[in-house]
Formats: C-alpha cells, structure tokens, sequence
C-alpha cells in the first residue's frame, strides 16, 4: 500500500485529502497516516494540511524499495530486491536466480562491498552516491547469444541517462558509457546456462551519479553525471528508465534473435565508429579502422589492406577515450 499511496502524491498536481486515500485503498485514516509518517521518515517532504490534505513537495534522491517501485512503468523491476548495502546485486541476483526468482526481477542497492567490473576489476562503491543494480533475465535464446544483451544494457543506459538528464552519452564497443571521453557506466553480463538452454543470465549496471571526486588512480578515465552535467540526479528516477528503455530494446532483441533491428541506432551512438581504433588481441596488438558492429554484436574492423576482421571480445582503445593519445 506504501508505494501506491506514494504513486498518488506523485500523480496529484496539489493536495490530496486524507479521505479520497482511504477511500481509494479502502483503508482507515489512522493507516494513511501511517503511511505519511514511514514516508516522512524515509526523507520525503510531505505535507500536511487541516481540511486540504496532503502534498509532496519533493523527493529527493531517495532510493528505497518504496521509490523504485513508485518510479517504475513497465513490467521491467515489478519485483524489486532492494538493500541499502550488499556484497554485490549480481551475486545477490544470481542467487535469487537459482532459488527460482521469476525474470525482469530487479535487485539494486544503494552501496556495494564487492562490485566487480570486466576482468575482475573492482568497482567504486560508496554509499548514497552511484546506481547499483542487477537484472535477472530468462530468455528463451541459445547461450551464445547471450553476450548480446551486454549491448542491449549498453543502449539502455544511454537513452535512460539522456531522458533523466539530458546528456547525450555514447557508447565505447561493447558496453562502456562514455562522456567527455571518460566512462560514465561499466556492465557485466553473467550467465548460468546448459549446452541447448539458458538457465538465467544477470544483466549487472552500476552508473556513476553523484560523485563528487575520485580516487586519483581512476580520475582520469571515469566521470559522474553529476560532474557532467553539475546537477544530482535522482538515482531511482534513473533506475526505471534505464529499465524502460531495456524492455524497449529486449523485445526488438528477441523478435529478431539477434541485434539485427539494432545495428542502426547501436552504430549512431558508438564512439568507435570511423575512428581508428588499437585491438589488444591475445596474439597481438593490431590498429585498424571500426566500422560498427554486425547483428551478432562483433566490432568489425577495417585493416590497413582491407581485410575486415570480426572483433569478438577484448580490450580495445579508442583515441580521445581514456587517456588513449
């Protein structure tokens, strides 16, 4: 009932009375004011007037279960997972995974202890300040198109960043979220899968937003929407876009059972598209020139001779990203 009373406030232009909430949930004036109380206490500004009702003046950057829920739109995070500190939401993820959680179930926190990006690297995880979430996804696909979904999160994070703040971020192959050349956003895509089926596959975002500073070893490869756009963004506002537009992008995803219908807006927004671009392959470095990506999400790269190769996976450096000169 908390989250659809707080829908309410959100979708009233002015006061509310106390009487249209208990009519509307068919519950006592006593647990409306219950409710109003729990919401007050978890930051947001409400308020109460004799014979008028209630207002909310603000939310805030609240991330609670309660606010997620209330943010989202489609069927993408109906379930919501929520901690206010945890290991890691994809090792919380895949363990709900395995206990049977249905797909599109959300987990998110507000702070990680053992974030974990590509490789093994670790994550920048300070309370109150970033977007911590993982996706439990079961799609009816073959396992090795799993690694597609890294691109179609990429995509996700870019139009839900652009709707909540208006930044206009790109995207370093396969899945880095870039702006001002520095990374706004890392995704790690695991997945628990037989030779014929996918068991589950967990789609882990974690988005830089409020951050003020960082620490000196990474300063200079990552940013913050807030440095980038100097305005704190609310975090569970973000959450549900990010999620609304996944949905968007999953289904063309499934339709096609390949990022064939997403080439096209995937190569408008990719940083390494016409720019010449340093593989660091395991049987050697080699430069050539980025082309996009074909519908099975490969980075094809144009050499010197003219030979395209087919980039599957590994690091690759662009000029102007990340130091790279």
């Amino acid at each position: 009932m908390k989250t659809e009373i707080l829908k309410l406030l959100k979708e009233s232009d002015g006061y509310i009375s106390g009487q249209e909430i208990c009519q509307r949930f068919h519950v006592s004036r006593t647990a409306v004011w219950k409710v109003i109380r729990q919401l007050q206490e978890e930051g947001y500004q409400i308020e109460a007037v004799r014979n008028k009702g209630y207002h909310l003046l603000d939310t805030c950057d609240i991330m609670t279960k309660t606010e997620i829920e209330s943010c989202i739109k489609g069927s993408f995070g109906r379930i919501v997972d929520f901690h206010e500190s945890i290991d890691s939401t994809n090792l919380r993820a895949r363990r709900l995974a395995e206990e049977g959680a249905g797909s599109e179930t959300l987990v998110a926190a507000d702070a990680q202890e053992a974030g974990r990006g590509r490789r093994g690297r670790s994550w920048v995880s300070p309370p109150g300040k970033n977007i911590f979430m993982s996706l439990i996804l079961r799609p009816d696909i073959l396992p090795a198109k799993a690694s597609m979904l890294t691109l179609v999160a990429a995509l996700a994070v870019r139009d839900g960043i652009g709707t909540i703040t208006g930044l206009d971020p790109v995207i370093k192959w396969p899945n880095d979220i870039v702006s001002s050349g520095k990374k706004l956003c890392g995704i790690l895509t695991e997945m628990s899968a037989e030779l014929e089926g996918i068991h589950y596959v967990v789609v882990g975002i974690g988005i830089n937003a409020n951050m003020e500073e960082f620490p000196s070893e990474v300063s200079d490869t990552a940013t913050s929407l807030l440095l980038e756009t100097g305005k704190k963004v609310a975090r569970s506002q973000l959450i549900a876009a990010v999620l609304e537009a996944f949905e968007h992008y999953y289904e063309e995803f499934i339709s096609q059972g390949d990022l064939s219908g997403l080439i096209s807006v995937y190569n408008k927004y990719m940083v390494n598209a016409g720019k010449e671009v340093r593989i660091l392959d395991p049987s050697g470095e080699y430069r050539g020139r980025a082309l996009g990506i074909n519908k099975t999400g490969e980075l094809l790269v144009e050499m010197p001779d003219g030979e395209v190769r087919h980039v599957i996976s590994g690091e690759v450096s662009v000029r102007g990203i990340y130091g790279y000169v």
